[in-house]
């Protein structure tokens, strides 16, 4: 249907249900010659006369009595539409869809979510997790989550979360077998396990820093995973060493069945960051999600 189509049926029942020109016009908001002609101009169009006029009232004839039947329903769905776009802006409701890496669905958006969606019964979120820096309009997220350096320059970008830095850990078991590294490239004499991304197919770079300078190893082993999950359980199974978020090993470093090695070359990745395409006519739902999600914090954050 065309704009213009919509346009001239709403002129077209807006006449026949009021039963005059001059009261159509005032509740359509027109002058009562324009209302005319546009009414005239539907006619001409589907080629058969909608209303009998007279000096005194405006009645349908059967062809406008027929289409005021049809078209009276689906006028009233799609003000039904745009009521419920008013509610979606104003009243915390809907779906909120994200795309997120592994590690962020379980540091940031889980905790936050348990924070948050009992205060919002209307609120649903659905999250996707995913490894690339997925097109969120392409493919119709509300938001991404990746790390700060990895959003777009295009983006609004909020931070949701603090640095990430990195451990290598292995079991008490593996290093009664080994002895520990003691820089980075003594790693490729160890039986490490990799993750694969599965949205590139590469294996995901062991990164180093110390002093200011940055390196990388190329390490080998006996399992490749494309999720990190596995990558902790086979590190306490003594098959390997892992290169995890901190964070995500500290309960098992602190009980002693994990051991960090090669801390002093720590790297540590910039914190998640949450975005998105467009900051304006968000919902409801959206702008809370977003507040509840806000890293608090006196550094800058990405947000442009």
């Amino acid at each position: 249907m065309t704009s213009e189509n919509l346009r001239d049926l709403h002129a077209f029942v807006a006449v026949a249900q009021e039963g005059s020109f001059t009261r159509a016009a005032v509740r359509v908001g027109v002058s009562q010659s324009a209302l005319s002609q546009t009414v005239r101009n539907l006619e001409e169009r589907v080629g058969i006369r909608l209303l009998n006029r007279t000096t005194r009232n405006v009645s349908p004839t059967e062809a406008g009595q027929n289409l005021l039947n049809q078209v009276l329903p689906a006028l009233a769905e799609i003000d039904r539409g745009f009521t419920q776009l008013g509610s979606l802006r104003e009243r915390p409701a809907g779906t909120i869809r994200i795309s997120a890496d592994e590690y962020a669905v379980h540091s940031v958006l889980q905790p936050a979510i348990t924070r948050f969606l009992p205060g919002y019964p209307e609120i649903r979120v659905e999250i996707t997790t995913d490894f690339g820096l997925v097109d969120i309009v392409g493919e119709r997220f509300d938001a991404g989550v990746r790390r700060g350096g990895l959003v777009a320059k295009d983006m609004v970008a909020v931070r949701i979360g603090p640095d990430v830095p990195m451990a290598v850990v292995g079991s008490p078991a593996y290093f009664s077998r080994h002895l520990p590294p003691k820089r980075p490239p003594d790693l490729i004499q160890h039986a490490c396990l990799n993750l694969r991304l599965p949205t590139h197919g590469e294996l995901f770079a062991w990164t180093f820093a110390k002093a200011g300078r940055e390196q990388r190893v190329k390490v080998d082993g006996p399992l490749v995973f494309n999720t990190i999950a596995p990558i902790r359980d086979a590190a306490l199974a003594g098959l390997g060493l892992g290169y995890l978020p901190a964070a995500y090993v500290r309960e098992p470093i602190a009980s002693g069945q994990l051991l960090e090695v090669l801390g002093p070359w720590r790297k540590t990745f910039e914190g998640y960051h949450l975005y998105y395409a467009n900051r304006r006519h968000a919902s409801a739902a959206f702008s809370l999600f977003v507040e509840a999600l806000r890293y608090r914090t006196s550094k800058p954050e990405l947000d442009t």
